[in-house]
Parts: C-alpha cells; sequence; structure tokens
C-alpha cells in the first residue's frame, strides 16, 4: 500500500517513515509537515492512506480530511494524535476518518491497523472512543461558545463586545449564563473547562 505522511513534528515523522518503509508491503511516497502540502501531495501521488496529525501548519488533519471527503477522494485518512477530545472525534467521523489513533500506541498495532484500514476497515483507539461515547452534550450557545473564546484569550467585557458588535450587558449575560451552565465560579473558569471539554 502507498501512503503520506502529514506530521508536523520531524524526527516522529522521519521514525514513522523508516519504520514503515521496513514493511515489505508498505511504500511512504511522500512526507510533510503542512497540511495544505499534504493535500497536494495525494493529488501527486494517489496514496491508498493518510496518516496526519491533526494540529500541522495551515491544514489541521481534520481540514484535510474534509477536503478530501468534499472532493470524493479515495484516499483514507487514519488520524494518530494525543488529543483525546470528543469534539475532534466526532469532526473526524463526520468526515469519514477511517481510523483514529493514540500516538501511543504500539508501532506494530498501528501497522495491523493500517493493513485492516486499507481492506476495507476502520479503527478506533478504545480510549478515544470511550472519550467520545461518555462525553457530555455541549450546553452552550453559540454566542457563549464566542464571547468565552475571547474570555479565554484574555478579553474584557468591553474588548469582546466591541470585536462581537454587542453591548456589554449582553456580553455581561452571556458570560453569566455560561458560569452558570459550567458550575464554575469564574468566566476564566468557565473558557478553560469548555475548552478542555473540545466545545470552543
Amino acid at each position: 500500500m502507498k501512503l503520506v505522511i502529514a506530521e508536523d513534528q520531524g524526527m516522529l515523522r522521519g521514525a514513522l517513515a523508516q519504520l514503515l518503509e521496513m514493511e515489505h508491503d508498505i511504500e511512504v511516497v511522500g512526507q510533510t509537515a503542512n497540511g495544505r502540502a499534504a493535500l497536494e501531495l495525494i493529488r501527486k501521488q494517489h496514496p491508498e492512506l493518510l496518516i496526519a496529525d491533526i494540529e500541522m501548519p495551515e491544514m489541521t488533519g481534520l481540514d484535510l480530511a474534509e477536503a478530501l471527503k468534499k472532493a470524493k477522494n479515495p484516499c483514507k485518512v487514519v488520524i494518530v494524535t494525543t488529543f483525546a477530545r470528543p469534539g475532534y472525534l466526532e469532526r473526524a467521523m463526520k468526515a469519514g476518518v477511517a481510523g483514529y489513533i493514540l500516538k501511543d500506541e504500539p508501532i506494530n498495532d498501528l501497522i495491523t491497523h493500517l493493513r485492516s484500514i486499507n481492506e476495507g476497515g476502520r479503527f478506533i483507539s478504545p480510549e478515544l472512543a470511550a472519550s467520545f461515547y461518555f462525553s457530555e452534550e455541549n450546553p452552550l450557545t453559540d454566542r457563549e461558545q464566542d464571547v468565552l473564546r475571547l474570555a479565554l484569550n484574555g478579553l474584557d467585557t468591553t474588548r469582546i463586545a466591541e470585536q462581537l458588535h454587542l453591548s456589554r450587558g449582553t456580553v455581561r449575560n452571556y458570560l453569566s449564563l455560561s458560569i452558570q451552565k459550567m458550575d464554575v465560579h469564574s468566566r476564566q473558569e468557565a473558557a478553560m473547562l469548555a475548552k478542555e471539554k473540545g466545545w470552543l
């Protein structure tokens, strides 16, 4: 099987490519640290599989998966990540990702999963699946999430109001509701908890 590796940590990318190239049935036809460059590699090399990290410059692994699905490209996407956030996994499933695997998975297990995925299977690391199935539903409205994102970046009520074209009273109301829903004591706690749960 031919595959492309998109991973912004150079040492990890190189080590993974070397280990995979030792397998008689695996050929690494491209490596890149950049999501957009990975998309170009896939268009040129026509690999069966893409191994992608989530957080990369220009396009994330999830952006890549969505772009390939939209283009009806047959390349199967395998996300290999340290992130166990339910929000990421849900987005990956909607994008048709064939594998979602934690980076601490033993290399022999990863190779087994890649072969299975190449033959039409799917695989999600059990810890990731558990975090998804036991995750709570996001209680925050879109506007509350917008306000908390800006609060997380350190903006005060006045700056948030300016950015979102709202009155300061409305912003304070959104923050108060968010704090109540998250059952915490401050806007910063609410924002950090929402981010941790993958809601921002």
